[in-house]
Order: C-alpha cells, then sequence, then structure tokens
C-alpha cells in the first residue's frame, strides 16, 4: 500500500499490480529506520528547521532513493525494495514523484486531482486532492504552511539529531491505522533548511526510507511540471 495515499485509492491502484509492488509502494523504510534510535535527549531545533523550510521552500526539486522493507514472514527473510527517481514540488499543493527505476510510475498533484500513472498498464488513476492528502505523509512534503498548518493532521515533536540531520516525530491524529509514524530529517543547506530524509512506518509494519540528494529550492521549474494529460487510450481509474 502506498502510504502517501489515502487506502481507498491504493487498493484501487493495486489491484492491477499487487499494490504498489513494484517499488511504488509506501513511498519510504529501510535500515535507517530499522535501527534503533539513540537515547539522547531532543533537541527543539528539527522543529525549528521544518518550519523554516515550510514558510521559505516556494519550490523544490531533488533526485531521491526509496528502499520499502516488508515484515518478514515465518521462515522467510524481508522482502526489501528499491527505486529512484525525481521529485519536484510547488507550494501551495502542487508535487511530482516521477519514479524511474526499476519500473516508470508517476505521482502528480495539480492542486486540484491527484493523478497516478502506470504506463507499462496504461492506466490512471485520478482522485479529487483536497480528500486525498489532509491526514497522509505528502502534507509534511508540498502541503501545509507552516507548523501550525501541519498541527491540524499531526502530533509534532522533536528527536534527537542522527546522521549529521535535525528530525521531527510526526504522528497521524487520524486513528485509522493506516499511518503510524513519520520521522522528518532535514539537513542545512545553503538556502536553509532542505528536506533530507522521510522515514514511514505503516499500520501492517512495513518501513519506508526515501532519501533526497541534489536539492534544489527555490528554484524555477517549468510551467507543465504539474500538469498532466492521460495518454491517449488510457484505461481511467476514478475511485
Amino acid at each position: 500500500m502506498n502510504i502517501l495515499l489515502p487506502r481507498s485509492l491504493a487498493v484501487a491502484r493495486g489491484l492491477s499490480r499487487a499494490v504498489f509492488t513494484r517499488g511504488f509502494a509506501m513511498l519510504l523504510a529501510g535500515a535507517a529506520l530499522v535501527s534503533p534510535w539513540a537515547a539522547a535527549p531532543a533537541q527543539a531545533d528539527g522543529l525549528q528547521a521544518l518550519d523554516t523550510f515550510l514558510r521559505t521552500a516556494r519550490t523544490g526539486r531533488a533526485d531521491f532513493s526509496q528502499t520499502v522493507t516488508a515484515p518478514a514472514r515465518e521462515g522467510q527473510p524481508p522482502r526489501v525494495r528499491q527505486s529512484t527517481g525525481r521529485f519536484e514540488f510547488q507550494r501551495p499543493e502542487r508535487f511530482r514523484f516521477t519514479y524511474l527505476k526499476p519500473f516508470a510510475q508517476t505521482l502528480l498533484a495539480d492542486g486540484q486531482s491527484l493523478w497516478l500513472h502506470d504506463p507499462d498498464l496504461n492506466q490512471v488513476t485520478v482522485r479529487r486532492q483536497a480528500q486525498a492528502l489532509s491526514t497522509t505523509p505528502v502534507a509534511l512534503v508540498a502541503s501545509a504552511a507552516d507548523l501550525q498548518a501541519l498541527r491540524q493532521a499531526f502530533d509534532l515533536a522533536p528527536a534527537p539529531d542522527r546522521d549529521g540531520l535535525q528530525w521531527v516525530v510526526a504522528t497521524p491524529r487520524a486513528g485509522d491505522g493506516a499511518v503510524r509514524e513519520v520521522r522528518v530529517g532535514l539537513r542545512t543547506g545553503e538556502r536553509g533548511p532542505e528536506l533530507a530524509a522521510l522515514d514511514i512506518l505503516d499500520g501492517l509494519g512495513q518501513r519506508s526510507a526515501l532519501r533526497f540528494s541534489r536539492m534544489e529550492v527555490n528554484v524555477t521549474l517549468p510551467a507543465d511540471t504539474f500538469q498532466f494529460k492521460p495518454p491517449p487510450g488510457a484505461d481511467i481509474l476514478r475511485p
């Protein structure tokens, strides 16, 4: 299940390809999240860095790598899936995750609709964006304008610095169990704090880690970056 999306949309998409098993699963897990956190005093710097990022980063783009680790089954090792791609965002509420390897897929929000495109299946799933994103980890990336807005959907707490990053723990207020916890890691860039990592634990125990590199903030993005037109003949699903 892709925990960036509401359960109904993830299920609709998953019926055609085992619920995002080609690396589109949760958008985030891995060794960093599996490792125990150091028992050090929490710092307030993570919350300050996140607030500054939300307030000042109006646009951005970065490369990303994603590792999704499913819980081990009896007698079997944990299943691990890896993918890479490109991430872009523009406030308010526009973003694009373009998966390049191992399979091409696109998750795009244009401010009105959330689009999920699978070129191999020539299939597009679309849903009203307002219903899909308010309580998902995407709000941590591209939707909320500041900490006050983010706290409408998440309980926020600072966490100890780790791996050269400042961290914030975000716990969804919604009790549906789709997402248990999100950890946001930020680094200090040339223009201030920038998003470096997202670690997510879902209700089924699946862990996901997304790492951003070559992050650029407040850059000019092409006008068509957040526009999507279904390709000819595509199967359009509207759950």
